[in-house]
């Protein structure tokens, strides 16, 4: 397993470094699961690592795996370490324990889901159970590893990635937020703040203010005079409610002759006051007549027949 540090005496001899971006991870995982020891997360290998992701470019061997399989990795080459090691933990939240094994488990689904923040892990060296070790590899190039990733899980990033000190946190930040460990930032209404309408009206860019406005347009061309100027658009052209109102119009110069000579002074002629009489029923007629009105015309029909 690698080691969080190393004496001075091994540094003057190795010059492999821990990346910034790995110690981040490595806080962020030690502030969050407290059954974490210091030593439990490692970075640098320690002298018993021979070529490897956990060693930088004074310590690659020939051929070595961690450089020659991906150009990701030879192209990023650096006194950088590009592994992390994570130690047995356990931890209660949400109700739950977890612990390397479920630990484990989740960032090798999440890689297997290809999830966007997990494209810079090559490789998850660990055990499911305590009893097989497996190795979850990017470039699917093996399937196991050694029986001491029983007891840790190994984390391998293109060299490329610790290279440009890409932020790996937030792979890590997600598995603590999913367990409960931290608090998801606070999230505004995702409602969307508009006034479009919710029922499909086959308009969809009709807003509840434009409705409004036509209500208003209406009430306008219902208590309005007719021909009454100013108003809003008025209804489109053999729309219900332009029908009416040329009804309404035509209404003034179908009426007049009932009232022979009207309050408004028109005139009828003989033509207009019979079409109009035509379309109404006697009793509406003689509904409309005054009493003395209705007196003198039947006398005068009277006269008329005896004559």
């Amino acid at each position: 397993m690698a080691v969080p540090g190393r004496p001075l005496a091994e540094r003057r001899l190795a010059m492999t470094v821990a990346p910034a971006n790995l110690l981040a991870v490595r806080d962020l995982l030690l502030t969050y699961l407290t059954g974490l020891g210091p030593s439990e997360v490692g970075i640098v290998g320690d002298s018993h690592h021979i070529g490897g992701y956990h060693c930088g470019s004074d310590r690659v061997v020939p051929g070595d795996y961690s450089v020659v399989e991906s150009v990701r990795d030879s192209s990023g080459l650096t006194l950088n370490a590009s592994g992390m090691d994570v130690g047995l933990f356990s931890v209660r939240s949400g109700g739950m324990t977890h612990n390397l094994r479920s630990f484990s488990t989740w960032f090798v689904a999440q890689c297997v889901a290809d999830a966007p923040d997990t494209r810079d892990v090559r490789e998850i060296i660990y055990s499911p159970d305590g009893i097989a070790v497996r190795r979850w590899d990017r470039l699917g190039r093996r399937t196991t590893g050694d029986i001491s990733h029983l007891t840790h899980t190994h984390f391998s990033f293109f060299r490329d990635s610790t290279k440009a000190e890409r932020d790996q946190t937030p792979l890590f930040r997600r598995y603590l937020t999913a367990i409960g460990l931290i608090t998801p930032p606070h999230q505004e209404n995702g409602m969307e703040q508009n006034d479009r309408l919710v029922e499909n009206t086959g308009s969809p860019s009709r807003t509840v203010g434009n409705v409004l406005a036509d209500l208003q347009n209406l009430r306008n061309w219902l208590i309005s005079p007719v021909g009454t100027t100013g108003l809003v658009t008025p209804p489109m052209a053999n729309s219900p409610l332009q029908l009416l109102l040329t009804m309404a119009r035509n209404w003034h110069g179908a009426a007049a002759p009932t009232n022979a000579q009207g309050v408004d002074g028109g005139s009828a002629t003989p033509q207009a006051v019979s079409d109009v009489l035509a379309g109404l029923p006697a009793e509406t007629i003689a509904a409309a007549i005054p009493q003395q009105v209705a007196k003198d015309v039947a006398d005068e029909l009277s006269r008329r027949l005896t004559a």
